[in-house]
């Protein structure tokens, strides 16, 4: 049974959604400063599992053109890129590089990143007890 006013809402909510696809959102690549510089096995874990969101050189996925979730992966790969930017990594000095690695290796030890939903949408992502023990060597190794 459908309710006199449901055709309304519906086109009402329709128009809406395609109008909010006209909001810009902005999903750059900046250019890679200075890249991280790390042993093969260490690269290749974390371009599979962080360089999305913690790089220069994330790819876009096609959700991410489709508003609202656009507006929500822009906001999500700019705040990381601001935590952590492993295309501008050796940019920093020492003792900014010691406290990443220890910041970065603390959120990947309590389970926190990748982020969750990110694993849910790309399961290659999972981080697995191996990649674990090579991440832990070489963030927890002095710079």
């Amino acid at each position: 049974m459908v309710r006199k006013g449901t055709p309304w809402i519906l086109g009402a909510l329709a128009i809406l959604l395609l109008g909010i696809q006209a909001v810009p959102v902005e999903r750059t690549n900046p250019a890679i400063e200075a890249d991280l510089e790390a042993p093969a096995p260490v690269e290749a874990i974390l371009r599979r599992s962080c360089y999305d969101c913690h790089s220069n050189e994330t790819r876009w996925p096609w959700y991410a053109y489709v508003a609202p979730v656009s507006w929500l992966v822009a906001h999500d790969v700019n705040e990381a890129r601001g935590d952590v930017n492993f295309s501008s990594w050796e940019l920093m000095n020492d003792k900014d590089e010691a406290n990443a690695r220890h910041e970065t290796w603390k959120e990947i030890d309590k389970g926190k990143m990748p982020l969750p939903k990110y694993v849910r949408l790309h399961p290659e992502a999972r981080l697995s007890p191996e990649d674990l023990a090579v991440l832990r060597a070489w963030f927890t190794a002095a710079p």
